[in-house]
């Protein structure tokens, strides 16, 4: 018996209703669409999914986030309606809580970028020691040949012309990175290749870091949005000067627990800005108590073997660039693809209007045509490299991806916007079952101990009253004491149901 469930045994028991959830059960994920995948990223799923047994598109997520950190160096997607080019970049979102095998399955989807950074370390162990040199010969000969100029200006200028240019350090062995600062990615750019990938199976600790902070939200939301768009890096930092990056490009898979992504979702500085409209989101049903021991399929290996060649071939060829940045080659639909995105488009446009189906997710529904646009670009080239317009199949299986996130984002639309007294209310209840444990609470013990989002008296208020309302606490007449200290605002706490069943 918990701490909780033996305090509150020792407490005279209340007659009271059962209390009311907090908020509206989600209906039911569908399933994700796996045939839309194309043969290579299909196969890969669903052999994860035989392998791990994780929900559908815990795996989907996890092998469609790296064909496109694969992609996106190679490509980019020609928008039909404007001619504006945008990059082959997906940011995704996969909402599962622990213990749903996130970690595994996002390590069979990532194997090929490991393999891929562990060539690129060996090349970097044997290339830094040869640029260290060459630097250190530069700089000798620089100093040598203006001694020999005799402080003569254009004598001088002209040895150091001679000399030419410093020598080019290799890049940073990386391609994924975890828990960034927007300063500390920017700063990476710099010095790794131009492609990169923020994954996370446990995005909760990126989420809630430093780079999201209250503080620096907004900022981290801009940056983000601005290379989804693959927009130029800027910087302008004390110490290190003002530079400007292009070509670079940023996919992103994260993976969060259910609250983290309420929080997130709910965020209104970031559906504001625009980030929120950018993610491709996925919370499927949990699997838990139906993973049986079992081998897993014989063609599981074959398919993660194809799906590893593949994707490695895709990461080790060259990439188009210019001034250390990429260049990526224009790749525009055929005609038929064209009216497949067109009819697409025109119809998620008189769908989000005013009552319409994604009214709701409106923001979210202005970029689903450019979603599509991207995913069906990414399987084009995971089919084939060299392929010279998409065609009209693949652009098909971008809008069938694209139909599912949109019932996605439509599904967890309440979920996202939950108000915050709620959001509160709900970390609250949480602490109180799990940290706070005794039977009494008092408000002062909500404000000063805790969660860190209700550290003020009204804040902390607002969240009694909204578990107050739903039957979680219960106002205790004239008070009461609490570990030795009389409180004159003070509740009884109403244990979790699975806890009442047990008493």
């Amino acid at each position: 018996m918990s701490r909780f469930a033996s305090a509150l045994a020792a407490a005279e028991p209340a007659q009271t209703p059962e209390p009311l959830p907090l908020r509206r059960a989600l209906p039911p994920a569908e399933p994700f669409p796996l045939e839309a995948l194309g043969p290579v990223l299909e196969g890969a799923a669903r052999a994860i999914m035989d392998r791990v047994q994780c929900p559908d598109a815990i795996a989907a997520q996890s092998v469609l986030g790296a064909a496109s950190l694969a992609a996106q160096a190679h490509a980019d997607v020609v928008i039909p309606a404007t001619g504006h080019i945008r990059p082959l970049s997906l940011f995704l979102v996969t909402v599962a809580a622990s213990g749903e095998r996130k970690s595994a399955a996002d390590g069979e989807a990532l194997r090929p970028i490991h393999d891929r950074e562990e060539v690129l370390r060996e090349y970097h162990a044997i290339a830094r020691p040869k640029y260290e040199n060459s630097q250190l010969a530069w700089d000798d000969a620089r100093k040598k040949a203006l001694g020999k100029c005799k402080g003569d200006f254009e004598a001088g200028r002209a040895a150091l012309d001679a000399i030419g240019p410093p020598p080019t350090p290799p890049p940073a062995p990386m391609l994924l990175v975890r828990e960034p600062t927007l300063g500390g990615l920017h700063k990476l750019f710099g010095v790794s290749g131009p492609s990169l990938g923020l994954f996370s199976d446990e995005a909760g600790s990126f989420l809630g870091g430093h780079g999201m902070s209250e503080d620096n939200r907004l900022q981290m939301g801009a940056g983000l949005s601005e290379l989804w768009d693959g927009k130029a890096i800027s910087r302008v930092r004390v110490g290190d000067g003002a530079s400007i990056l292009p070509g670079r490009r940023l996919a992103a898979h994260l993976m969060v627990q259910p609250g983290v992504a309420d929080r997130l979702l709910s965020n209104v500085e970031l559906s504001q800005q625009g980030l929120l409209s950018r993610l491709l989101v996925a919370a499927p049903p949990s699997l838990a108590g139906t993973r049986m021991q079992r081998p897993t399929g014989p063609g599981s290996a074959i398919a993660l073997a194809a799906y590893r060649s593949r994707l490695g071939e895709m990461l080790a060829a060259d990439a188009s660039m210019h001034d250390s940045g990429l260049k990526p080659r224009r790749l525009e639909l055929d005609y038929r693809a064209s009216c497949v995105w067109a009819a697409f488009a025109d119809e998620t446009e008189q769908a989000l209007g005013p009552g319409g189906a994604l009214e709701p997710i409106r923001g979210f529904s202005n970029k689903l045509p450019e979603h599509a646009l991207r995913m069906a670009a990414v399987l084009e080239l995971v089919a084939d490299s060299e392929v010279g317009l998409i065609g009209p199949r693949s652009m098909e299986t971008g809008v069938a991806l694209a139909r599912f996130y949109a019932s996605e984002a439509l599904r967890l639309f309440h979920a996202g916007s939950i108000p915050a007294a709620v959001m509160q209310a709900e970390q609250l209840l949480h602490w109180l079952h799990n940290v706070w444990g005794q039977r009494l609470v008092g408000i002062a013990h909500v404000y000063q101990r805790g969660p860190n989002s209700i550290r003020t008296k009204a804040k902390a208020r607002a969240a009694i009253d909204v578990l107050e309302e739903h039957g979680w606490l219960h106002p205790v007449t004239d008070g009461a004491e609490i570990d030795g200290k009389r409180h004159r605002d003070a509740w009884r706490i109403v244990p979790p149901l699975s806890q009442v069943s047990r008493l």
